[in-house]
């Protein structure tokens, strides 16, 4: 196949790439924009590639999706593009809803200009790929049962909203329009690459440098975290096995509290860098927790393992490991972005999570 991925220089998105190029014979025109969490670099290792192409484009940009669907003629789309941190959200919702809810909308309706021109077969193997979020489901109390793909949606926060607001919009044009659409919902992502604004990047690079670990409220706010490369995985058999009006809800069964995984990454730092000063964990800080900060997340997977024949390859103890010994490995990355957008000054001072 030759599949169309939006925003596949971020975080999820080129692990996507990566695994496309160098695990299977589907070809890549990556769509990506390069706002402030994209990199390059994400894409080095295949930019030489034949099988791949990357366009700078914007998802809002209608004329330039439509351009891109006549030149590229895709088999499929995978969209990830969005913007996906819950804090930003908060403090300027304006470009959630400009990217996710317009761009979203944008995208659909160049894809349906391009699949009605299709021919019979090249429309029913047509697939359009939506990446969500378990956040458009609202909060799990204790006790609650995980996410499934038949959990109604209850989003909490503008970025669950916008999020919420696409997966709508693509479920209303496979339905109105017969546009071959589907869904994925995810929960917490982790690994290489990730914008050293979330939770376990932003804990490792500041315990790097001694620096305060903020945590909201009393840290116990739960999340399940799959690793991004076998999130990548499960994203690509969804795109090849995946039935339009269909849901797919992805997860890793490994719930851990905010906490828990601050304290785990203290722990691997103390072993792979310790530090004179002491303990890693005597720099964790308790701070105001966040507006509306939703407690619980975690999803079901049962579905989804059975429909795609996947299964997560990493628990999140080894996942974590090889994690915090990347960004160990790649300072230079990391360090360069701190020193190029200004948002990366908020690290040490605002502590933040991994969304989807």
């Amino acid at each position: 196949m030759r599949i169309l991925v939006t925003g596949g220089c971020g975080f999820i998105g080129s692990a996507v790439v990566r695994h496309v190029i160098g695990s299977t014979g589907h070809s890549v025109v990556n769509v990506d924009a390069m706002t402030y969490a994209a990199t390059q670099a994400s894409t080095a290792e295949v930019a030489s590639d034949p099988r791949y192409r990357h366009v700078r484009a914007d998802i809002t940009d209608g004329a330039a999706m439509r351009a891109i669907f006549a030149e590229h003629r895709p088999d499929a789309v995978m969209h990830l593009a969005a913007e996906s941190h819950v804090d930003r959200s908060i403090d300027g919702p304006g470009v959630f809803m400009t990217t996710n809810v317009l761009g979203t909308f944008t995208l659909l309706e160049a894809a349906r200009e391009y699949w009605g021109g299709l021919d019979a077969a090249r429309q029913a193997a047509f697939r359009f790929h939506h990446i969500s979020t378990d956040e458009v489901f609202g909060t799990l109390r204790p006790g609650d049962p995980p996410f499934t793909e038949e959990t109604p949606y209850d989003p909490r926060s503008p970025y669950s909203a916008s999020k919420a607001a696409s997966d709508h919009l693509v479920r209303a044009w496979q339905h109105t329009y017969g546009l071959p659409t589907f869904v994925t919902n995810t929960t917490n992502n982790y690994g290489f690459w990730h914008f050293p604004e979330k939770l376990i990047p932003l804990v490792t690079i500041n315990a790097i440098g001694g620096r305060a670990l903020p945590v909201y409220g009393d840290g116990g706010n739960m999340r399940d975290w799959l690793f991004v490369d076998d999130h990548a995985e499960a994203l690509v058999l969804a795109v090849e096995r995946g039935q339009p009006g269909e849901t797919y809800a992805i997860g890793a069964r490994q719930p851990r509290t905010n906490l828990q995984v601050v304290h785990a990454i203290c722990a691997i730092l103390d072993e792979l860098r310790p530090d004179p000063e002491g303990p890693h964990a005597r720099l964790i800080r308790y701070v105001t927790d966040r507006p509306g900060h939703d407690f619980r997340y975690e999803i079901d997977p049962t579905r989804a393992e059975a429909a795609l024949g996947w299964r997560p390859r990493h628990d999140f103890e080894a996942g974590l490991r090889r994690t915090v010994q990347w960004y160990l490995d790649h300072r230079d990355w990391w360090t360069a972005l701190q020193a190029r957008h200004d948002s990366t000054k908020r690290l040490g001072v605002a502590p933040m999570e991994g969304t989807p």
